[in-house]
């Protein structure tokens, strides 16, 4: 089912949430909303849900204009940040509360579906309070699933969990997306979530949307200078007026940490500061000779150790130029 945001705006009083979204989910598509507190992301899932009425603008799912309906005239699933389990309730009638309130047919058959594609059966029995924070993750996603919505609305789903399995469960969750084929919005602050859950991103801050587009591209063509700093780990290294990284006056040139090369002939000279050894990779935070700060990855156990001199080389092609004034690529 395709979602679309036409112009919506949202005010809490003097406060701008939301300027002029104007944004598209479609069907069977994994739409992460990604930005910093404030900017917006929870608040349109709000808005979509019907949590929270527009200020201007038109909320469609489908060909049907929802902007005034109750959430549960909506067709859609929330699955929250904190869960929203009933506590004095078992996992199982977590499930089927909702279908009895609403009379459904085949309760335990659509419960014991979800709960074997979610392995949670041998869970059902249990309380809210007897599960870990990623069986309580699993009943939530299970909840949602069994009301075979239209739309999965997922805010922060996993920001309570470990980050073990915080990276084992996003992986889940796209694989049981991609098999249910349903239309699901989902928001998180983390940008490493954004980049390997979404068919596409949108980023959002201080309530404008900043880019939407494929993970990749947000990474390597990124609209502008909030974006290029927001996405990746290390950020990238910018500069303004270009410095050592080339560039003209009036401009912010930008160069991800993988794309500045130890060379023997590179023609920035620097001496190391700090080296992070991380496994996979080493980390180098350098300062070159005119004393600008920049951060370096390169292979795993790299010989340079702190005050050592080293040059480097910029991949030119991989260059990012910034306006000094808007921030807009150029």
């Amino acid at each position: 089912m395709r979602v679309r945001f036409e112009g919506i705006q949202k005010r809490y009083g003097d406060v701008l949430a939301l300027s002029d979204l104007q944004l598209e989910a479609e069907p069977g598509e994994l739409l992460v909303l990604v930005g910093p507190s404030g900017s917006g992301k929870s608040t349109a899932l709000r808005v979509l849900a019907g949590l929270e009425e527009p200020t201007a603008g038109r909320v469609l799912i489908g060909d049907r204009d929802v902007t005034r309906l109750a959430p549960h005239r909506r067709n859609v699933a929330m699955v929250f940040q904190d869960y929203a389990l009933y506590p004095h309730l078992t996992a199982g009638e977590n499930l089927t509360f909702g279908l009895r309130v609403r009379r459904e047919p085949r309760q335990a058959e659509r419960v014991g579906k979800v709960a074997g594609q979610l392995d949670i059966a041998e869970l059902l029995d249990r309380y809210p309070d007897q599960l870990s924070g990623g069986q309580r993750q699993r009943v939530a996603l299970a909840r949602a699933m069994i009301r075979q919505p239209a739309v999965y609305l997922m805010d922060e789903p996993l920001s309570n969990l470990d980050a073990q399995l915080r990276l084992s469960t996003r992986a889940e969750i796209v694989e049981l997306q991609r098999r249910l084929g349903t239309t699901t919005v989902y928001v998180t602050h983390d940008q490493a979530e954004a980049m390997t859950m979404g068919d596409r991103v949108a980023v959002l801050a201080g309530g404008h949307l900043q880019q939407v587009a494929e993970p990749q591209e947000i990474y390597d063509a990124p609209a502008n200078r909030f974006v290029a700093g927001f996405f990746g780990s290390p950020p990238m290294n910018l500069v303004a007026g270009g410095g050592v990284l080339g560039g003209q006056v009036g401009t912010v040139v930008g160069v991800r940490p993988e794309d500045l090369r130890l060379d023997p002939g590179g023609e920035v000279g620097a001496t190391v500061s700090v080296t992070e050894t991380l496994g996979s990779e080493t980390v180098l935070a350098v300062r070159s000779d005119d004393g600008t700060r920049l951060t370096v990855r390169t292979g795993p156990r790299a010989p340079q150790r702190p005050d050592d001199r080293v040059s480097l080389s910029v991949d030119a092609a991989r260059r990012h130029v910034f306006d000094a004034d808007t921030g807009r690529r150029r």
